[in-house]
């Protein structure tokens, strides 16, 4: 079931940063959240696969990872290897996929969900973070996929493990139908996704609907609306914390971003 909270004051807020529970077995506090932060909250949770190819995303998704591969591999020649590194460099770089963006941090979560690319929107319209559980969706996988992250401790899983697994899009699919999707650890092939703290959640191509998905299987999925009478209060706590594109897209163009949205004049001022 999904459960939607709105956020209508700043300490709302900060109550997403404060959600780990004390693990007895360690003496620490951890949780098994991700957050997927998004500007609009009228907007639906889809792959850009979908989003682009629609109803031909299966028929599609291997040309389109088979023509990247093609003239990517002079870049990265491990794309040949693995199906599943193909889709990670390729959505790093703009490539439509079947990968949802999530994060470990609620602060990276936070800042999508205030960074909108039309300043003048940001108070006209509410924001949106969601929270899912990777030990709810562990639980619902297929045993061959549970038993090597339970070998290695862990509720996400490395693309090379999967590739153990199956490097098959057919298989994967057929393994999860609709009730399931495994959550991978990118490599570290950049500093953005270091810095943006990032996984990925593979969608089998029969999930063309993800939140009836996790309202029908999971109990811990959150969606915090950001209501648009505290987003700029928000975004303006996330830069004193320098947490903004600067750092979430290291290099220039961040820092153009950055500088954009800091120098933003508001009408009437």
């Amino acid at each position: 079931m999904i459960k939607t909270v709105v956020l209508k004051t700043i300490d709302d807020v900060l109550h997403i940063l404060s959600e780990q529970e004390k693990i007895d077995s360690i003496d620490r506090y951890r949780n098994s959240f991700l957050y997927r932060g998004m500007p609009n909250a009228s907007w639906h949770i889809e792959t850009s696969l979908l989003r682009k190819c629609k109803h031909k995303q299966k028929e599609l998704e291997p040309i389109i990872l088979r023509n990247f591969t093609k003239y990517a591999v002079n870049e990265d020649p491990e794309l040949e290897k693995s199906v599943w590194r193909q889709m990670i460099v390729g959505r790093h770089h703009g490539l439509p996929t079947r990968l949802l963006d999530w994060s470990r941090s609620p602060l990276i979560g936070l800042h999508f969900a205030t960074a909108d690319t039309k300043l003048e929107s940001l108070d006209k319209r509410d924001g949106l973070v969601w929270r899912i559980d990777m030990e709810e969706l562990h639980k619902l996988l297929p045993l061959k996929y549970q038993q090597p992250m339970q070998q290695l401790k862990s509720f996400m899983m490395p693309i090379d493990v999967l590739d153990t697994i199956t490097g098959s899009l057919k298989q994967y699919d057929d393994d999860m139908g609709n009730s399931a999707m495994v959550v991978v650890e990118p490599p570290s092939i950049s500093n953005r996704i270091i810095n943006q703290y990032s996984y990925f959640s593979l969608v089998p191509t029969e999930m063309t609907d993800i939140e009836g998905f996790l309202d029908k299987y999971t109990d811990n999925t959150v969606k915090y609306v950001i209501p648009k009478e505290i987003r700029w209060r928000v975004r303006d706590m996330l830069d004193q914390l320098n947490v903004n594109e600067r750092i979430v897209y290291p290099g220039l163009d961040g820092l153009s971003m950055w500088l954009e949205r800091r120098y933003y004049v508001k009408d009437g001022e």
